[in-house]
């Protein structure tokens, strides 16, 4: 793997992690991978040596320097600006075809619904349409939207979302 590609896979692990849809292993998998793609720097050289298994204690500590040696972008996990990264990447994975439309707004839906985060909110409420589309076909009662039209909000949501990191 080259250089740009790694320092992707290095962001959207982290931007995954900010909210609970990526591990911190995740995150020194993709350290090693910026390794071998030619980063480095000691605290890059240190995230990639943390164990799996302590991952989840030593990530956090070691997260913002590794970050800023190699250029990312990097916010304190539960702050908006880290929901809203982590937002982008699921939002991605609609538009590259490796999440369903459906599956990204439930997950928005079930992981905000009270979080003060703007940039998920139509997707929360098209999460919550789904919800109700699925109950009312189990008793035979079909709604103004088809499930194609949720799908079809929400692939328009999504690329709408991921615009926004953009500028």
């Amino acid at each position: 793997m080259s250089l740009e590609p790694a320092l992707s896979t290095m962001s959207d692990a982290v931007a995954l992690w900010y909210v609970g849809a990526g591990s911190a292993a995740g995150i020194v998998r993709a350290a090693c991978e910026l390794l071998v793609a030619g980063a480095d720097g000691p605290s890059l050289c240190a995230l990639a040596a943390v164990s799996f298994r302590h991952a989840d204690e030593e990530v956090p500590e070691l997260l913002e320097a590794a970050m800023q040696e190699v250029g990312l972008a990097f916010h304190p996990r539960g702050t908006i600006a880290a929901h809203e990264a982590g937002i982008r990447v699921m939002a991605s994975r609609v538009l590259t075809g490796d999440l369903t439309p459906k599956a990204l707004a439930v997950w928005a839906w079930s992981t905000f619904p009270m979080a003060p985060v703007e940039l998920p909110r139509e997707l929360k409420l098209l999460g919550f349409d789904y919800e109700y589309l699925d109950e009312y076909a189990e008793v035979g009662v079909t709604l103004e939207r088809s499930a194609e039209q949720l799908d079809a909000e929400i692939v328009a949501e999504a690329r709408r979302i991921v615009a926004s990191g953009r500028r």
